[in-house]
């Protein structure tokens, strides 16, 4: 334990050393994520920049220390218990524009948000991230699970990423490389790994096409008032199950009758079936148990097993 105690500390000390301000150690993750819920992380950092996020996840890799990255704050559970190790806050934004031929080129580092993103290429007249509109997260957690709405997703908008791999160093992955699927891609399939230390998006290569600021800006907004009308505000953490094969998961919940159905201070949204909401008084464990409750509820009237959009972060084992 006394090994263990200072190591740690040791640790701790060469990330105070190398950021600064930027890490803390004993961190409450609620306030940071959309759900608002979930313990500590036992040390935490905030990445400003691309390159502050590579220097963090090779000095955790160096120190044997396990890390976990979190954007935007959606589409994550965190565990009542926290996580252990190093969490890292993506704030890496910068963003810059180049053309290419008949297209535009956008490198986006791997913190900017989704949405501000889309917006920022429609106010320069730029089609093609529309779908974005209102979709919670970062441009790294897009790539990661193939993100998307209203008919689009990264596919359509992915030339390349620049990753961070361990025992690596940087790489480039194209299209191809990501192999993504319906929200899922090669680093996707890697959540829930407990062994294996993850890739790490550094920044994008996104290619947009130029038109009518007008045209693009109606199309957005009519994508907006879409999401507005068909799902809930308040904290939610998003889809949580990924629609499957035929089905739309929302409607299976739906069906099944647990619209409004509640554990603790977690219910099933009225609005839309598929978006867990917290009341303010919701622990993680509230939301698991109300994960299982539509998992086993659906598989036992349609015979269907949902699988998780969500992701469940930190310390489960209990």
């Amino acid at each position: 334990m006394t090994t263990d105690l200072t190591v740690y500390t040791q640790t701790a000390q060469r990330f105070a050393d190398a950021f600064g301000e930027s890490f803390q150690v004993n961190v409450p993750i609620s306030k940071y994520t959309s759900a608002r819920v979930g313990g500590s992380a036992e040390m935490m950092l905030i990445a400003k920049s691309a390159a502050d996020l590579q220097k963090a996840v090779e000095l955790a890799c160096a120190a044997n220390i396990r890390y976990t990255i979190i954007g935007g704050g959606s589409n994550i559970l965190v565990s009542d218990r926290g996580v252990r190790g190093l969490v890292i806050f993506n704030k890496a934004k910068q963003v810059q524009f180049r053309h290419s031929g008949a297209s535009v080129i956008c490198t986006a580092e791997s913190g900017m948000n989704l949405s501000s993103l889309a917006r920022m290429c429609i106010s320069k007249g730029l089609g093609g991230l529309e779908w974005a509109i209102g979709v919670p997260g970062t441009v790294g957690g897009a790539v990661v699970g193939n993100s998307g709405a209203h008919g689009g997703d990264m596919n359509d908008n992915l030339l390349l990423a620049t990753v961070w791999e361990p025992g690596r160093g940087v790489r480039t992955y194209s299209l191809e490389d990501m192999q993504y699927e319906y929200r899922n891609s090669v680093f996707k399939r890697e959540q829930g790994n407990k062994f294996k230390l993850r890739r790490v998006v550094l920044s994008a290569d996104l290619k947009f096409k130029p038109g009518s600021t007008d045209v693009i800006m109606a199309r957005a907004d009519e994508f907006n008032e879409k999401r507005k009308k068909s799902q809930p505000g308040g904290a939610t953490m998003g889809s949580m199950f990924k629609n499957p094969e035929n089905y739309y998961a929302g409607y299976l919940i739906e069906t099944a009758g647990l619209k409004g159905f509640r554990c603790g201070g977690a219910s099933i949204s009225e609005k839309h079936a598929n978006f867990f909401l917290n009341d303010g008084t919701a622990t993680a464990e509230d939301i698991r148990a109300l994960i299982a409750e539509a998992w086993h509820t659906v598989r036992d009237r349609f015979g269907v097993e949902m699988e998780l959009e969500v992701e469940l972060v930190g310390d489960w084992d209990y």
